[in-house]
């Protein structure tokens, strides 16, 4: 019989280059809110190119170095993979369009309620968070709400985006458990093939259904999609895959919340989208509620 895991892992045995990588996923992941607003392209489309493209570059390494291990994968690999694949399309199908009704700081910060979904969907699979995760998470989110402020315009766009990206939140959850759990027998390289090349093939269908423009595009936005892929993708969600094999779900999805000041600060300097005056205070509670997250994580 094996023994439950509990939901923070214990981080103390992580090794250094997880946390350098998870580091560098969330500098990676905080450009993509502000690059996805400033490409003139349908979002849906943008979702479809960051995938598809990602794909695209993985394919040499996967058929050539993991082609053994995508033909091995069992059928509940595989049924998992999809899965994850599957969410991480309805997070993009629905946050990317939030982005042009609400601000990049409100939008990245709901979408980014992902810790609070995560440890509740561990709680009712029967894990007992420690009481610390819960406080961390909470914490967390606070920073989150201090950081964006509350959306008091009222305005039905503006509502309607919050909701598009608080569901965006709730789907990261699901592809972020998900992945831990294949996570636990598959590499790196063949999840990441399957789940990005199953996230492509559901934004494609969405994206042709919708009638929206797949190639009309000029050089820069072409450009901007390439970023948008390399950065947010290839390093941003492609690491984060890496390291929540060792870091866990719970410690992974709270330290993502840190992409909704990176996302902010990096509007404010390009799209002139200045955050909330309490940006700093905000960025000490959500770093203060990661670190109960991953003290939970040493006492496990």
């Amino acid at each position: 019989m094996t023994t439950a895991t509990t939901p923070a892992q214990n981080v103390a045995a992580v090794p250094r280059v997880d946390i350098v990588l998870l580091g560098v996923a969330l500098a990676s992941v905080s450009l993509s809110a502000p690059l996805i607003a400033a490409t003139a392209a349908p979002a849906l489309a943008i979702a479809f190119w960051r995938n598809a493209l990602a794909v695209g570059v993985l394919t040499p390494v996967a058929w050539f170095k993991h082609r053994a291990r995508l033909r091995a994968l069992t059928r509940r690999e595989v049924g998992l993979t999809v899965g994850a694949g599957a969410l991480l399309a309805l997070h993009f199908g629905l946050w990317l369009p939030s982005l042009s009704m609400t601000s990049v700081a409100s939008s990245t910060a709901l979408c980014t309620t992902t810790p609070i979904w995560t440890t509740l969907a561990l709680r009712l699979r029967g894990h007992r968070p420690p009481a610390l995760v819960w406080s961390g998470t909470l914490a967390a989110c606070v920073g989150v709400v201090l950081l964006t402020g509350v959306d008091l315009t009222l305005s039905s766009r503006a509502l309607a985006g919050d909701a598009l990206a608080l569901g965006g939140g709730v789907a990261a959850a699901g592809y972020v458990l998900l992945g831990a759990e294949v996570r636990k027998s598959v590499a790196t390289v063949p999840y990441t093939y399957l789940c990005y090349g199953t996230a492509a093939a559901g934004l494609l269908a969405a994206t042709l259904v919708s009638g929206a423009d797949l190639t009309s595009y000029d050089a820069g936005t072409w450009a901007k999609l390439g970023l948008l892929t390399l950065a947010a993708q290839l390093l941003g969600h492609s690491l984060l895959n890496r390291v929540v094999a060792s870091l866990g779900p719970s410690v992974t999805s709270t330290a993502i919340l840190l992409e909704t000041p990176g996302a902010a600060l990096i509007a404010a300097l390009w799209l002139g989208q200045q955050p909330p005056v309490l940006a700093y205070p905000a960025l000490a509670v959500i770093l203060a509620g990661l670190a109960l997250v991953v003290r939970a994580g040493r006492g496990a």
